[in-house]
């Protein structure tokens, strides 16, 4: 899922920083999933850090974020989270988005990102 710490506002040397949520949302309503992995990559590809130190379940219908503060810069203007998760039945993949904001100097900046599914090759 791509994030966005930064954003160029009028030239490549004017950023905008903003705070970015993560959220993995599980759509089935009746069945977990397990949530292996939530990792994030800076702009360049580097490993910054992970979110979750262990396998944790995400319930039917429920959702977790995870929030990157506009002062957390590491991550740049092409950052990326990488989710892993899995199921030991049939279930409808979740829904894996983030949402960056800024409301700096009275002008708001709003926007979400969808990520995307990658199969392993």
């Amino acid at each position: 899922t791509p994030i966005y710490s930064s954003v160029y506002d009028r030239s490549h040397s004017n950023l905008v920083h903003l705070t970015a949520t993560l959220s993995i949302h599980n759509i089935s309503p009746k069945k977990s999933i397990i949530v292996d992995l939530v990792d994030y990559y800076d702009t360049n590809g580097k490993f910054i850090r992970s979110f979750v130190d262990q396998p944790f379940q995400l319930g039917p219908l429920e959702t977790r974020d995870f929030v990157i503060p506009a002062l957390d810069l590491q991550g740049g203007t092409g950052a990326n989270c990488l989710v892993e998760w899995e199921a030991p039945y049939p279930v409808a993949v979740p829904i894996i988005e983030s949402v960056m904001i800024s409301a700096d100097n009275q002008q708001g900046i709003s926007f979400v990102s969808r990520g995307k599914e990658i199969e392993p090759h």
